[in-house]
């Protein structure tokens, strides 16, 4: 049966550990993450959301944009199933952007991130796959890839001059509109 999941904040230490592959993926538990995780990640107004973010070490996440209150502007897609999933080449260009994040709540940091990358990963079925990701689908994706790897946006800041409230975030999008 599927469930929301609680999501943990930043200082839980689970957030700054590295992720185990996943070896089975057809196993009963993996699928019952994957469908909690899509619930989960809806529920929350989020467009991507990794294992460890739900207490899980495993490399897996969700990558799921589609417009809603704190992305008004994302890329519809279907959620995207991403298992050890890996940056096989990337852009020389850096885009910085604005990210939050679930783990995170109240806060938005302007995060450099490659503009394009190759991944690769195994979809719920078992079959590996390989994208070329570009913009805001690939700035998650490397964003949910950090969270497997034990880091969060705020590590990618580069001044705290870069960060702002979620509320003057949004007051700023408001304006742009």
């Amino acid at each position: 049966m599927n469930s929301l999941l609680s999501i943990i904040k930043l200082g839980n230490p689970i957030l700054r550990q590295s992720s185990s592959l996943i070896e089975n993926i057809q196993d009963e538990q993996t699928q019952c993450l994957i469908d909690n995780l899509i619930m989960t990640v809806a529920n929350a107004n989020g467009v991507g959301i990794a294992a460890p973010q739900v207490s899980i070490s495993q490399r897996l996440f969700i990558v799921a944009s589609r417009p809603n209150p704190r992305y008004p502007n994302a890329p519809e897609m279907e959620p995207t199933v991403m298992i050890n999933p890996k940056i096989v080449e990337n852009s020389t260009e850096i885009v910085k952007d604005w990210e939050g994040c679930l783990s995170i709540p109240g806060i938005r940091g302007l995060v450099p991130r490659y503009h394009w990358i190759n991944v690769e990963y195994t979809d719920r079925n078992g079959e590996l796959k390989d994208n070329m990701l570009v913009d805001f689908v690939a700035r998650i994706f490397q964003h949910e890839c950090d969270h497997l790897d034990g880091v969060v946006f705020l590590d990618r800041v580069e001044s705290s001059q870069d960060l702002i409230s979620e509320e003057e975030y949004q007051r700023l999008q408001n304006l742009k509109t």
